[in-house]
């Protein structure tokens, strides 16, 4: 069932409509190499994949946690070619190959030894075993000519930005801080998976330094973002007629911009998975975060 969850998540995010400059099923955003249908293919070749990330972890659950981070890698890589496999080259999952393998990983190995399938002890389990990544992955950057240096590399010289290794390395700080406890409170009051995947997205564009966007712009740009996003949100979302009418304007400005937050979406995939791990697998026994209010600001 970790596998199945991890799929799930996947699925969920990109049928998520809508979504502000991301593909859904209405339309591709800020996008013109990739579709829904090219979200479908690419988590359809990776469903046998997460169940492998969980089974790591069991097989691995004798040891401390922090030695199963090269098994994951691995496992992680050839993740990747089944994915670009799968899309002909096009990146549709590869942050979210990281961030629900590791989660995968420690759902094993945590199950394996008896432990909670809770959301805090899986994000806690994540950062013992990334603690140090990117201190490592960035320790010689500045040695490297600025020719060689990845997106991400640079946008660390630039802005200091860690990405997806800084967010797993924290526990996923932000999914846990800001969109868990939105994303509780709307299932719970009973709102429908997509319209609390939606609001739960525009509290994540808001809080999050989303290198997806710096990579495609400017510091200025994702602060244009997070602030529209932030503006739509304490409209209160799907949940009004006016938050409805917000995000799909929302969805055109940052599809003519050609803003598109796929960091915020990858996090979007791991706040689900949470969620549903404890619900589904986390023997009853949730000590949820409250959130500072519905919307997730103070």
């Amino acid at each position: 069932m970790i596998g199945d969850l991890a799929h799930e998540a996947m699925l969920c995010e990109v049928s998520a409509t809508p979504k502000p400059g991301l593909v859904d099923r209405a339309t591709n955003g800020a996008h013109r190499d990739m579709d829904f249908f090219t979200f479908l293919s690419s988590a359809t070749a990776l469903r046998c994949s997460f169940d492998g990330f969980a089974r790591l972890g069991a097989e691995h659950a004798a040891e401390p946690v922090t030695s199963l981070l090269p098994y994951l890698q691995q496992a992680g890589l050839a993740a990747e070619r089944r994915m670009f496999a799968a899309t002909h080259g096009v990146n549709t999952h590869k942050g979210m190959i990281f961030s629900l393998g590791l989660l995968c990983g420690a759902a094993g190995w945590a199950a394996r030894r008896g432990e909670p399938l809770h959301a805090d002890h899986l994000c806690t389990l994540v950062a013992e075993m990334c603690a140090g990544l990117t201190a490592a992955a960035y320790a010689h950057v500045e040695e490297k000519p600025a020719e060689a240096r990845t997106k991400g590399e640079a946008m660390f010289l630039r802005y200091g930005v860690t990405g997806v290794r800084g967010e797993a390395e924290s526990g996923f700080a932000t999914v846990r801080l800001f969109a868990l406890p939105v994303y509780r409170t709307r299932r719970e009051a009973g709102v429908s998976v997509n319209d609390a995947l939606c609001d739960t997205l525009l509290v994540l564009i808001a809080s999050n330094m989303d290198t997806n966007i710096l990579g495609r712009h400017d510091m200025e740009t994702l602060r244009y973002a997070q602030r529209a996003a932030r503006n739509v949100a304490m409209l209160d979302g799907m949940h009004t007629e006016a938050g409805c009418r917000a995000i799909r304007v929302l969805d055109d400005d940052f599809t003519q911009r050609w803003i598109s937050p796929g960091g915020s979406a990858d996090l979007l995939a791991v706040t689900h998975f949470l969620y549903e791990i404890e619900h589904r697998l986390g023997q009853g026994n949730v000590r949820p975060v409250e959130p500072v209010s519905a919307n997730g600001f103070a």
